[in-house]
């Protein structure tokens, strides 16, 4: 007899099972399909028989339909497909593990709603097992699954998600190591593919732990540095030439990925960001080679915010000087690193990083030479110093301070230049470097560092007022360094006054000095002087004329010394002529002749011919200049007589590798030289100022001149007490009480003036003599002498101001008993206030 029916008896059956599947683990009705949950079911349904037909779509879009419009299932979705993934992976039925992967991208995919975040938890397990897994292959499909991930935009952020598993597992598969190369760097790629999807899915999202904390940027950064550097090497370059086989390489994918990251870093992460680069690069021996660390900081200049870019800056100095004690190889590359982050930098935002640049490469410029002089980084002398790497290093810094001045702007650059002349020692008055016995060579060395530096800044220096961009607090003690004695520091200065007054790039046309035929072939860049460049030279003409002459009186000069005083000459008479400027110019060349007339004893032959040599080839320049045809007459006659009787007068004979000079040079006279009267009479027909013209150029010499002749702390004394003997009281009171100025006497001085001169030098050069070669108390007794009459000149200042108390009685004659001084005598009330 058949059972009867109930109404919805199969109904209720299916949710008796439901719950109970749901409350008891497998369920109680797990062996009975027809009771199986409706979800379950339905992922059941999108495996196929065979793995190799792949996923069944007709059923994965029921279950994508049934997710869509019961998006509270999701997480019984997600965690069954979880399930049933780890039993997959365990018996090694990988066919099935893809499939459950892509059923699970798709309704990542497909399903936004706020209950998606249940969801995602287990994907990420799911993606977890994979990437934990030995096969290669399952670590590529969990990698490929999360940076699907990793695009979605979710609606809800998440609280208690955590990706420090996935930053650990991605930055291990990005260094690799398996024998199969093809493998290798698939599992490399996978790697950075997923870091890149880590950064993408967490730093913009403030719920989640911050990825720039050091724990995460430690992992990161040198992973993509790694795979970075790799580029270079053979074993990371495909030997197909395939183009879908280079797109992969993992070169370039981490130079996309860590572009990403560092563009999308804040202020506060710049350093965090920067420190695992520093700490990668010093780890791994990197600043030598220079090229791959110069890649990576373009990379990072070009890719972080402009504004951003100073702090990087700042840590690139910060290390440098951090390694102040590490080899000369390393500093060097920090240094050319800095050199190539600098100009970046500067083409961006200039901030208050410009001076702290300067600064730094110039205090790590006296350490280089500290270090060449001492021949150790220590005191102990344990680390010796290579003497090529330490000249290595000083070059490297002094064209990274020209390049990164060449982007300055011109009111920066003359700052710059400003504030590397104040830290160029004057010898004598500055702190000893290395030990004492060559601390005066340490600080001539620093001398020519910063003056080369100082030649880096002013290369391709315009300006079109000099006036302002070369102030005196400049120029004074550039020019006073013309006249040291060291032959190299001088022809660094006339190389550096000569990149200043060249701003037309005529320069080379001057160059080699000759005896130039026609002008016109030289296309020389001439404007007419403007106000401001006119109000230079009546300001600092007369020092410039002054120092061009003295430089030429040292008998240590060289052809290149000769050479660049020309060019010096031509650029005024290009860049800042004027009527009175010419006339003093040629005034000036005409002094060197005679210069070179008066030390016909005192002088070497060279520099006697140089000198001639030198007048002559101006004067033939400055005649073309000027287009007077009777001035340019005369000069051509004297060139021509020259060439016939004394051609060693002459630049093509003198400034050759192989001078053609006499042994000795007889008087020079007659037709062979220039004559001043001729040249005035020329010119003055021209208009030009007969008077000056006929006036003798002399210069005046100056405290300067002396001072700057100082080579060590004994000539400092010496010329300080030299002063001071000058203007003692002993000296005023041998004075004459009034001397009487005549014509006879201004006569008789002008007569005398070059044997006092003489004098006096003779005088000077006993004293510094004394200084330095007398006994300790010879020089001890002599000081303590002039310190006795100092004090005996004291003590008679304080007696005059000591006075006898007023007599009551008024008589004058009177005798005291004792002189009273001024501070004890007694007032009257009425006359203290």
């Amino acid at each position: 007899m058949p059972l009867p029916t109930f109404p919805n008896t199969r109904r209720l059956l299916l949710d008796c099972t439901s719950f109970l599947d749901h409350q008891i683990g497998g369920g109680v009705c797990g062996c009975c399909g027809a009771l199986r949950p409706r979800y379950k079911r339905l992922v059941d349904n999108i495996f196929p028989e065979d793995p190799e037909d792949g996923l069944v779509k007709a059923n994965m879009e029921k279950l994508t339909f049934y997710a869509l419009s019961a998006p509270e299932k999701l997480d019984r979705i997600g965690a069954y497909l979880s399930e049933r993934l780890s039993r997959d992976v365990a018996r090694h039925r990988y066919g099935y593990v893809c499939i459950a992967m892509e059923a699970l991208d798709q309704l990542l995919m497909a399903c936004h709603c706020q209950s998606i975040n249940l969801f995602v938890e287990s994907f990420l397990t799911m993606v977890r097992k994979l990437l934990e897994a030995d096969k290669p292959n399952l670590q590529i499909l969990g990698t490929n699954s999360f940076v699907k991930f990793a695009n979605i935009e979710e609606d809800t952020p998440s609280y208690h998600r955590s990706y420090d598993f996935f930053v650990s597992r991605f930055s291990e598969m990005c260094h690799s190591s398996d024998e199969d190369p093809d493998v290798r760097i698939k599992i490399r790629v996978a790697g950075i593919r997923g870091l890149q999807g880590v950064v993408r899915k967490t730093v913009n999202d403030e719920l989640q732990a911050n990825i720039w904390d050091p724990q995460h940027m430690d992992k990161i950064v040198p992973s993509l540095l790694f795979n970075l550097q790799q580029d270079d090497s053979t074993e990371s370059r495909s030997p197909s030439p395939g183009s879908e086989k280079d797109k992969e390489s993992p070169a370039e994918l981490t130079e996309r990925c860590l572009r990403e990251l560092l563009g999308r870093a804040a202020y506060g992460n710049i350093k965090n960001a920067i420190k695992p680069v520093l700490m990668h690069l010093d780890n791994h021996s990197l600043w030598e080679g220079k090229t791959f660390a110069v890649r990576c900081f373009k990379i990072i200049m070009y890719s972080i915010q402009s504004q951003h870019s100073h702090l990087v800056i700042q840590q690139l100095l910060g290390h440098l000087d951090a390694n102040s004690k590490n080899s000369a190889s390393v500093r060097a590359g920090i240094v050319e690193v800095i050199s190539e982050a600098a100009v970046i930098e500067a083409s961006g935002s200039i901030g208050p990083t410009v001076l702290e640049v300067f600064n730094t490469l110039l205090k790590q410029l006296r350490l280089s030479v500290d270090y060449e002089v001492s021949g150790s980084y220590d005191t102990y002398g344990s680390k010796t110093v290579k003497v090529h790497e330490e000249r290595q290093l000083q070059e490297s810094v002094i064209q990274t301070i020209g390049s990164f001045a060449n982007t300055l702007p011109t009111y920066q650059r003359s700052e710059v230049m400003l504030f590397i002349m104040g830290k160029i020692p004057v010898l004598g008055m500055y702190p000893v470097l290395g030990p004492a016995n060559t601390g005066f060579e340490g600080s001539r060395m620093i001398q020519i560092m910063l003056l080369k530096s100082l030649l880096q800044v002013t290369v391709g220096f315009q300006t079109t007022n000099m006036l302002t961009a070369l102030p005196t607090s400049f120029l004074d003690p550039l020019l006073s360094f013309t006249l040291m004695e060291d032959a190299e520091i001088r022809l660094l200065v006339l190389h550096i006054l000569i990149s200043l007054i060249d701003r037309h790039d005529n320069q080379l046309k001057f160059t080699p000095i000759r005896i130039i035929t026609d002008i016109g072939a030289l296309k020389l860049k001439v404007d007419k002087c403007s106000r401001q460049d006119n109000l230079f030279m009546k300001k600092h003409s007369q020092r410039l004329y002054r120092h061009i002459f003295l430089a030429s009186k040292e008998e240590n000069g060289t052809s290149q010394h000769f050479e660049s005083l020309y060019v010096l000459l031509g650029l005024i008479s290009v860049e800042l002529a004027t009527e009175d400027v010419v006339v003093d110019l040629i005034r000036l060349a005409l002094a060197l002749q005679d210069l070179a007339l008066t030390n016909e004893e005192t002088f070497p032959v060279f520099n006697r011919c140089a000198l001639h040599a030198l007048s002559a080839a101006y004067l033939n320049l400055i005649s073309q200049l000027t287009t007077v045809p009777t001035f340019c007459q005369h000069v051509h006659e004297v060139i021509e007589a020259r060439q016939k009787e004394l051609p060693f007068l002459l630049p093509e004979d003198v400034f050759t590798d192989d001078p053609r000079l006499p042994e000795k040079l007889e008087k020079v006279e007659g037709e062979v030289l220039f004559l001043q009267a001729k040249i005035a009479e020329t010119l003055g027909g021209s208009g030009y100022n007969t008077e000056r013209l006929a006036t003798p150029y002399i210069p005046q010499l100056t405290d300067e001149d002396r001072l700057s002749k100082r080579k060590s702390i004994g000539d400092t004394i010496s010329l300080q007490l030299e002063m001071e003997s000058r203007h003692s009281p002993e000296r005023e009171q041998r004075r004459s009480p009034a001397e009487q100025i005549t014509f006879e006497t201004l006569k008789q001085a002008i007569v005398d003036s070059a044997s006092l001169e003489e004098q006096e030098r003779e005088r000077r050069r006993q004293v510094v003599e004394r200084f330095q070669t007398a006994p300790f108390e010879e020089i001890a007794a002599h000081c303590g002498a002039r310190a006795s009459l100092l004090q005996s000149k004291l003590k008679q200042i304080f007696e005059i101001t000591i006075r006898p108390p007023p007599s009551p009685s008024g008589s004058i004659g009177q005798t005291q008993g004792r002189s009273v001084p001024v501070y004890e005598m007694k007032f009257p009330d009425l006359c203290v206030y």
